[in-house]
């Protein structure tokens, strides 16, 4: 598709074969060999109440190279034919009769789309009043007649070239060189005007890179936009050749790319006639971008995930559209990335439930609907309980007790979980005090600790300022962090675990086996507790490969010197698998569920648990 078939006749100032940062180009540079070629290409509506004007006018412009041109002599119609046509310049005559030139530049300029279309106005008028006038409503340029040949063309190409640099740094993505959201955004009110009028289908398609923040962070911004410049070229060169036959082979359509954020792409697609057209596209770009790229030298693997939404199916207005391609690449990026998703309305339902639900935690801790309830945690050796994990629960007013599986996450995405952290750790050390006041024992009270809080570097002050306003002895409290948490910026980690331990908290990795640490690294952190996942613990004791990890967990642990929690701990014939082991301490269903303090205050009161069928054992361990 030659990149001035479109809605928006934006003249870029460099050709196609270029890329890289547009800002760098001068007007001197657009006037030069092929950039001026470029400039000719430019759509140009003549307005003149007199034929045989526009005629000279056409032939003068072709004389100079120019090829597209559209015409009218009809001043009541020209408007419309501008608004239809999107040219790049107007040569505009003053005075006509029915509507004047001065009444056809006052709606242009009040056009959201059309004010900044470029405007030569034609007059034979040497009155310098006219000339104020059209200069005060927004003319660009004049021309006196009779139109001398000459300078019509250089008055032409000077205004098309200030154009091309105004556009391009309007409507390009400075970067990539492709079109940004705000063209992107009126090409989509453009397809659909036309998709409305001549009942046909248009599709966008939202593409999001799998893993592109992955590669900014280990190997830098600037490695990042050469890898974002690569991706831009390959999808550049596989819409181009997306003027596809349909899969009937009957039509043709046409794409346009546009870069709309950091790692989001779009395809707006126009004259569709299947579905299926769509997927097709979409699976091509899926296929180029399992490509290698080479940003900067370094060899890099990503992936994309694709949204598609089509009118008129999907939604008749562009933010519906868009916001309903968005919806889909949201769930192709949750079902692992690299693959296109159709939007359907059941998703777009569960979006809007998701949003509301975000805007309702929001005000969840205002609101005082947050709880805390404390799973226990049994000394396999006592059978009595020697702590408690503390669990956030969200007890909303209309949906009731909300699942941390779903909130949690969301508090992660939406960057509050620092305060929800906060205010576990500072309600579960306030508690553990109140409970050795009250005579119940000194228990260690573990709360999760999120990858926001550890890298926002406040964790350690945070810590600092709870055990100080509660009183709690540091010795009684835990921070569990999951094993892929803290081999993240590991060298920064050990030193913050190592500020926390100094203070006396204890800490823990839970979740252990389900990450990719590395053993030499795990020597390094200054931990106490290892918890095996419960993933690991749910088949035991029959399933084979279970044993076999489990086994190895605790006998790295004993090496290490390190204590054990087993997880999930849901019958007898686990907990005896553990107590052959030689585990320590578990937590688990078999024993309890998290409850809140008041009914964790009775289970503390109650004679302590061990299986009968177990006694024996448990003493001789």
């Amino acid at each position: 598709m030659n990149k001035y078939d479109s809605p928006v006749n934006v003249l870029p100032v460099v050709s196609d074969s270029q890329s890289g940062d547009a800002t760098a180009e001068t007007h001197s540079e657009t006037q030069s060999g092929n950039e001026f070629v470029a400039l000719t290409d430019a759509k140009i509506m003549m307005i003149d109440d007199e034929p045989s004007t526009i005629e000279i006018l056409q032939l003068f412009l072709q004389d100079s190279g120019y090829k597209h041109f559209i015409k009218t002599s009809e001043s009541a119609a020209a408007f419309g034919i501008v608004l239809q046509e999107r040219p790049d310049v107007v040569l505009l005559d003053l005075m006509m009769p029915d509507v004047s030139g001065f009444e056809i530049l006052l709606q242009l300029r009040a056009d959201k789309i059309l004010k900044h279309v470029p405007v030569i106005v034609l007059t034979s008028s040497t009155d310098s009043n006219t000339k104020l006038k059209a200069l005060e409503l927004g003319a660009n340029d004049f021309l006196a007649k009779p139109v001398d040949a000459s300078e019509l063309a250089l008055r032409l190409r000077n205004t098309l070239a200030a154009k091309a640099y105004q556009d391009r740094l309007a409507f390009y993505d400075p970067l990539t060189g492709l079109h940004n959201r705000r063209t992107f955004m009126d090409h989509v009110d453009w397809a659909l005007s036309n998709a409305k009028r001549d009942l046909k289908s248009c599709a966008i398609l939202q593409i999001n890179l799998d893993r592109f923040k992955q590669v900014n962070d280990t190997l830098g911004p600037r490695v990042g936009d050469a890898l974002l410049k690569e991706v831009a070229a390959k999808l550049e060169a596989c819409v181009r050749a997306c003027d596809f036959l349909t899969q009937s082979g009957s039509e043709s359509f046409r794409g346009s790319l546009s870069r709309v954020g950091g790692d989001e792409f779009t395809v707006l697609l126009v004259d569709i006639v299947h579905e299926d057209d769509a997927a097709h596209v979409a699976r091509r770009i899926i296929g180029v971008m399992g490509q290698q790229f080479n940003p900067e030298g370094h060899e890099s693997f990503i992936s994309a995930s694709i949204g598609i939404a089509v009118y008129p199916n999907d939604g008749d207005e562009t933010n519906t559209l868009i916001k309903h391609a968005n919806v889909a690449v949201s769930v192709a990026k949750k079902r692992g990335g690299n693959t296109c998703e159709f939007y359907a309305k059941n998703i777009n339902k569960r979006s809007a439930d998701r949003l509301d639900l975000a805007n309702q935690l929001r005000k969840a801790l205002d609101h005082d609907e947050l709880r805390l309830y404390y799973q226990p945690k049994i000394d396999i050796r006592t059978g009595q309980i020697f702590g408690a994990e503390a669990l956030m629960r969200w007890e909303n007013p209309s949906r009731g007790l909300v699942s941390p599986g779903v909130f949690i996450p969301m508090a992660e995405d939406m960057g509050i979980i620092d305060a929800l952290g906060e205010w576990a750790m500072r309600i579960a050390c306030n508690q553990s005090k109140v409970w050795q006041l009250a005579g119940l024992g000194k228990l260690r009270i573990a709360v999760n600790v999120s990858g926001q809080q550890l890298y926002h570097g406040k964790i350690v002050s945070t810590v600092r300022n709870i055990l100080d306003s509660t009183g709690l002895n540091p010795q009684y409290l835990e921070l569990e962090l999951t094993e892929s948490l803290m081999m993240n910026n590991v060298e920064e980690n050990i030193t913050t675990l190592n500020q926390l331990k100094e203070m006396g908290v204890s800490l823990a990795i839970d979740d252990f086996g389900t990450g990719y640490s590395s053993l030499s690294y795990l020597t390094s952190f200054p931990v106490d507790v290892l918890k095996i996942d419960r993933s690991f613990v749910k088949d035991l004791p029959g399933q084979t490969n279970d044993r076999a990890i489990v086994t190895a967990i605790v006998a790295m642990a004993r090496s290490l010197n390190l204590s054990i929690v087993a997880e999930g701990i849901e019958n007898k014939d686990q907990l005896a698998f553990l107590v052959d082991l030689g585990c320590e301490c578990y937590q688990g269903f078999l024993f309890g569920k998290a409850v809140p303090a008041a009914q964790f205050i009775a289970m503390l009161t109650s004679k302590k648990f061990v299986p009968e069928s177990l006694a024996t054992n448990v003493l001789l361990a």
